[in-house]
């Protein structure tokens, strides 16, 4: 398992580039804050991902249950 402490050290660097700009950013701004966006994103959705996961493990008959009404959902949607 990844090591929990730091997960992203490119947020923590943009961070500190962020405050060492000042507030008035300028036209960057923008780019750098779509920019932080999506690596937080990224972030949320690994560890939301790594929680389903889990879940998974801790609880096998629940998971089975969900890939089997996922599947009967998968079967009879139409296109």
């Amino acid at each position: 398992m990844p090591e929990q402490k730091d997960r992203d050290p490119s947020s923590r660097a943009s961070r500190a580039s962020r405050d060492a700009e000042g507030a008035g950013g300028g036209a960057g701004g923008e780019v750098d804050w779509e920019a932080e966006r999506r690596r937080r994103r990224a972030r949320f959705l690994r560890e939301l991902a790594e929680a389903r996961a889990l879940r998974d493990r801790v609880q096998p008959r629940r998971a089975k249950a969900a890939r089997l009404r996922h599947a009967m959902r998968m079967r009879t949607f139409r296109w």
